[in-house]
């Protein structure tokens, strides 16, 4: 940036580096790291997403690059960068004093519906999502914008009149430093350069110029505050809304009472609790500043409810057991329609509230704008998590995003539930595919630390049976998973090809156990899914991985009747296709042999009686054990599935919906 008598190269800005008040120009990348890690803002995430390396050591730049990924891009979605973004741009209007949009002098970069609030449109969008969609880690606005409007943020109109308005103000900034080769970004606060302006941009006066500016900077105001702005579209019980001190405001009482409050000096003293800090999520002035915030409309949610008073007790229960509050209370100060929306779960589903209060990040899906428009179908599941699962992780790092995940789809699959967005039948089908990807993830898993740790078997395959519910497209959000593992390897293989070789059984025992501790270990995410292996062979005598030729000939020859039965609804869920095959081989000789009726009947009716003596109904709403409910029905599609299998050309493949199979 030195001026000679031959000019100068470019300006050059080293302000942001890490604390660039107090470090050397160059820094070692350790310190840098450790900086972003402990003491990194949202602003900081925002310019390192169009950070890219330009010279000098260009795989080192790239290694940087991508270990800043974890910091720019975080794995739950988070809002609370709309409230430090918007605060940065109102800081930047008070200090700069552009608050209200002009045309002579206005500032084109940093002025109301300027580029920097089209940039921080994008990127803050970005910032909350980008962890789980790739696709929004773009650099140039241009392509950011595009990609919102592909994965469903924006529409397509906004991407292109804010593409449109971004290269217009582009333009002008361009001409503004091109007339005396000065690096500003304000307009001329003349008419006479402002017309010379308008002519360097192609107009032919300087009021049509300031037309289009105008409106251009209003359009790009209007996207921007429809993002940061509270919202408008909810409105709100004018009067007052005091809870300082200890003793309660009359005139609140007053405007509570009209809001519909039976109790209005309960609720005044309710949210006196929250504003002082009682509860784990209040504590932080920052949290209670947010949830301050919110208040007004809060309250006004639970009165359109009709039982104001009750909603606020569940939500004040709710709110005591929340770990922390501030991305909550974000999350709901930028949406009244997410608001209105936890709060219909707090009165018809407590169990879907219960799960938010726990893990309040668990909310994170419900800004997904295609959450009821999308059904849960298993592509849509499938891109989800192959998205969220997308770099280099360590192996524990990928359980837990297993954990996040299926939890999060479980959730929100209950809300789509909740609202009438999809069905009973097709929630379950969708608690099915996500139990089916997400062990297709953890066997792969598993395996890669497998062979990292004892090389690989050879001509070595594994698949997973499900059996119960999740063989037959029946789940719950509260299911476990009855599976068994089977393998096959070359039988001439003595042991595997790694630096610490095992014998086969052992491999495939141990790999077995690694995947049951993948799915059913208690972690601070969760637990994947309780596993239930008593359905192979032997039951808990036997191993816990079984060979594939172990299998068909123990359900040849050894099995019981109701073992028999729990194939009905056996299904391949996970691993090698080619096993599969072999897997139903075994199944179809099992189903479709002809067999004694009667002897299965008693032998059924004995695993009836022998189920309500040891785990009877609970009550009269027991509807899986109570006779003639669930159970029952399932055991008489089981019987009649074993008896019509030689003897009907239409039935379902195994692992059928009792539905269907009934059907049939």
């Amino acid at each position: 940036q030195e001026r000679t008598g031959d000019g100068y190269v470019f300006r050059t800005d080293l302000r942001l580096r890490p604390d660039p008040g107090s470090t050397a120009l160059a820094l070692p990348y350790e310190i840098a790291m450790r900086y972003y890690e402990d003491r990194g803002q949202t602003w900081e995430r925002a310019a390192y997403i169009k950070a890219g390396v330009v010279a000098g050591d260009l795989q080192t730049g790239g290694a940087f690059c991508r270990d800043m990924t974890p910091f720019i891009f975080r794995k739950y979605l988070d809002y609370v960068a709309i409230a430090d973004i918007h605060s940065i741009k109102r800081q930047i209007h008070a200090h700069k004093g552009f608050g209200e949009i002009t045309v002579l002098g206005h500032n084109v970069k940093l002025g109301r519906g300027g580029i920097r609030e089209i940039e921080f449109f994008a990127q803050t969008q970005q910032l909350i999502a980008g962890g789980r969609m790739p696709a929004l880690r773009t650099r140039p606005t241009e392509r950011t914008l595009a990609a919102l409007a592909e994965q469903g943020w924006i529409d397509h109109k906004t991407e292109i009149l804010l593409r449109d308005a971004y290269w217009f103000l582009r333009d002008v900034e361009h001409r503004i430093q091109m007339r005396r080769d000065e690096q500003t970004h304000l307009l001329p606060d003349n008419e006479e350069e402002l017309c010379e302006l308008a002519l360097m941009m192609g107009f032919e006066s300087a009021e049509s110029f300031a037309d289009t500016f105008r409106k251009t900077l209003e359009l790009v105001e209007g996207h921007y505050d429809r993002l940061f702005e509270q919202d408008k579209d909810h409105p709100v019980e004018e009067g007052s809304f005091v809870f300082a001190g200890d003793d309660d405001d009359p005139d609140t009482l007053e405007t509570l009472g009209r809001m519909g409050f039976q109790r209005p000096s309960e609720v005044s003293s309710t949210v006196r609790t929250w504003q002082s800090g009682r509860y784990r999520a209040t504590r932080t002035d920052a949290a209670r500043h947010r949830l301050a915030d919110l208040m007004p409309r809060l309250l006004q949610t639970f009165a359109d409810t009709g039982q104001p008073d009750g909603t606020l007790v569940k939500f004040d229960t709710f709110l005591s057991a929340l770990p922390a509050g501030i991305q909550l209370f974000s999350v709901l100060g930028s949406n009244s329609g997410l608001m209105s929306l936890l709060v219909n779960i707090l009165g018809a589903a407590p169990k879907l509230a219960t799960v938010i209060s726990r893990k309040p990040n668990i909310f994170d899906g419900m800004l997904d704008p295609a959450l009821l428009s999308e059904l849960p179908v298993r592509r849509v599941l499938s891109d989800r998590l192959d998205a969220f699962l997308n770099g280099e992780f360590a192996h524990e790092e990928i359980l837990n995003r297993l954990r996040i995940f299926a939890a999060e789809q479980k959730f929100l699959i209950g809300v789509r539930l909740l609202t009438g967005a999809i069905s009973g039948e097709r929630a379950a089908w969708a608690f099915t595919d996500i139990a089916d990807l997400t062990m297709q993830a953890a066997l792969a898993a598993v395996t890669r630390e497998m062979e990292a740790a004892h090389g690989r078997v050879a001509g070595g395959k594994v698949t997973i049976v499900g059996l119960g519910k999740l063989g037959s497209l029946e789940m719950t959000a509260d299911s476990d998973v009855d599976i068994i593992l089977l393998y096959t390897h070359d039988p001439d293989c003595p042991e595997s090809d790694g630096d610490n070789p095992i014998d086969p059984v052992r491999y495939y025992t141990r790999l077995t156990r690694r995947l049951i501790a993948a799915l059913s270990a208690p972690t601070a995410e969760g637990v994947l899914y309780e596993v239930d292996m008593r359905l192979r062979p032997s039951g808990n005598k036997g191993p816990v991985a079984t060979n594939i030729k172990a299998f068909s000939r123990y359900q040849r020859e050894e099995a019981w009747t109701w073992e028999h039965m729990a194939l009905t609804r056996a299904r391949v869920v996970a691993g090698d296709q080619t096993l599969a095959l072999d897997v139903w081989e075994v199944l179809d000789d099992v189903l479709f042999a002809v067999r004694d009726v009667k002897k299965s009947a008693k032998s059924m009716a004995e695993m009836r009686r022998r189920i309500a003596d040891e785990k009877p109904p609970a009550n009269v709403w027991d509807l899986k054990l109570v006779p003639g409910g669930l159970i029952d029905i399932e055991f008489i599609a089981q019987f009649l599935r074993l008896h019509a299998g030689h003897v009907l050309d239409d039935l379902p493949a195994p692992g059928a919906e009792t539905r269907s199979t009934l059907e049939a």
